[in-house]
């Protein structure tokens, strides 16, 4: 069955992508769920209607992204974690803790699945740099200190 995503989908596709999903999938779980609409003509129609709309929402945003790009560009996340005696973390840093602390510091509400983390796990103490992916136009990095408790 083919349907139009609403929303990422990991595993499955991109928003606004036609994908194809088993019909009991796309049946009982996505189309209730608001995720997506069974691709027919009426719909794909509409799909350039909302990829439209949405182009311009973003482009309406991108002053806001720009200004928590400047806000952001001298700052320096702390992030406390328990550590062993070499430096080493238990566990490691996740993009939902530099998601809690952007919350709770600087007041900007950032979805987990937009920060991406830096390809090696975050493991022992030091200074690392995620990327925030809040608009395609506007490069944030944010800079991040795992520190011990």
């Amino acid at each position: 069955m083919d349907i139009i995503l609403l929303d990422d989908i990991e595993k499955v596709g991109d928003k606004h992508e036609i994908v194809s999903v088993k019909p009991g999938y796309a049946r009982n779980y996505l189309i209730p769920q608001g995720m997506a609409l069974v691709a027919n003509d009426a719909n794909r129609a509409k799909l350039d209607e909302i990829k439209q709309k949405e182009a311009e929402e973003l482009a309406a945003r991108k002053a806001e992204f720009e200004a928590i790009a400047e806000q952001l560009s001298d700052k320096v996340l702390q992030i406390g974690a328990k550590a062993g005696t070499s430096g080493k973390i238990f566990g490691s840093v996740t993009n939902v803790q530099i998601a809690t602390v952007l919350k709770e510091k600087y007041d900007i509400d950032v979805d987990r699945r937009k920060v991406k983390m830096p390809e090696e796990d975050i493991k022992n103490l030091g200074t690392y740099t995620a990327e925030l992916d809040l608009h395609p136009e506007v490069d944030i990095k944010v800079n991040f200190e795992v520190v011990e408790e």
